[in-house]
């Protein structure tokens, strides 16, 4: 509840900051950084406190125990420490900066250990403790834009929209939950993503399509295209926006729908500039 509470309150406290309502918006981005006091950075996880504010004792990530009895309800520490999508940047400092961060979501995504018998069968669709089958985890691939390294986002993309969405029966991993499953797919095969859901900010993943038009009002559109754009080619070389180089790693909702035409050149191997300057990185506002 702490941590997801942090995230509603993040979103409440910037539609107070829109309405001038400045008291209100100063007080709930605070409770939005609450999540800061759950971060444990001498293990670099987030970690259940007792009630006297100390530390749980013998902790273990990997465990979950679904419904009241769990100190995550449908999840583990090591999803859990990574569900902080209105403010990554905090989080990134928390656990050390760029590289160190990088290294912990490297981690995320080859980590292997026994969740317990009373795991929400949710928890599925499992890279790692990476889950795609369950909510709390959608915004984690993109996470790497944050700390520059965009590339590992795409092609980590690629692989759970080729793996975890496909034509056969069980072709959608877990459970579709007022459709978020189908709009992560849809969404990110556009070749974006909202990390977090209150600010506007569309971060790059891998585009799925060699072009896509999105109908805006007044007539206007917006379109996605992506040269040289094969299954091998998942990589984000250069973009434009409207013939003009663009070196972000994300584009704005108010960008989108000004409309205009995004385009992306693919490759086979990772541009690992593109997006990697600070200034060219995502931003929380």
């Amino acid at each position: 509840k702490g941590m997801e509470y942090s995230v509603g309150d993040w979103g409440i406290a910037a539609m107070a900051k829109k309405m001038g309502k400045n008291e209100d918006a100063e007080t709930f981005a605070k409770r939005g950084r609450y999540y800061a006091h759950y971060v444990d950075t001498e293990i670099g996880f987030v970690r259940p406190k007792n009630a006297d504010g100390s530390w749980l004792a013998n902790y273990d990530p990997f465990n979950a125990v679904h419904g009241g009895q769990g100190y995550f309800c449908e999840g583990t520490g090591w999803q859990y420490t990574f569900f902080v999508p209105q403010h990554p940047e905090g989080l990134i400092a928390l656990l050390g900066g760029d590289e160190r961060f990088v290294q912990k979501l490297d981690s995320l995504f080859m980590a292997e250990g026994d969740m317990g018998e009373h795991a929400s069968a949710d928890i599925s669709g499992l890279i790692g403790q990476y889950a795609h089958g369950n909510e709390p985890s959608h915004h984690i691939i993109y996470m790497y834009a944050y700390a520059g390294e965009q590339w590992k986002a795409a092609e980590k993309v690629r692989y759970v929209q080729d793996n975890f969405y496909t034509s056969k029966p069980d072709g959608i991993i877990g459970n579709e939950d007022c459709g978020q499953m189908s709009a992560w797919h849809i969404l990110s095969a556009f070749g974006f993503y909202q990390v977090n859901p209150s600010n506007g900010i569309f971060v790059f993943g891998s585009p799925q399509f060699d072009n896509v038009t999105i109908q805006l009002p007044g007539e206007k559109q917006f379109t996605v295209s992506a040269q040289n754009n094969t299954p091998e080619n998942m990589y984000i070389q250069s973009a434009t926006l409207n013939g003009q180089p663009y070196e972000k790693s994300y584009i704005s909702y108010d960008d989108i729908m000004k409309g205009g035409r995004l385009e992306f050149v693919m490759g086979a191997e990772p541009n690992k500039s593109f997006g990697a300057a600070p200034e060219n990185r995502p931003v929380s506002l």
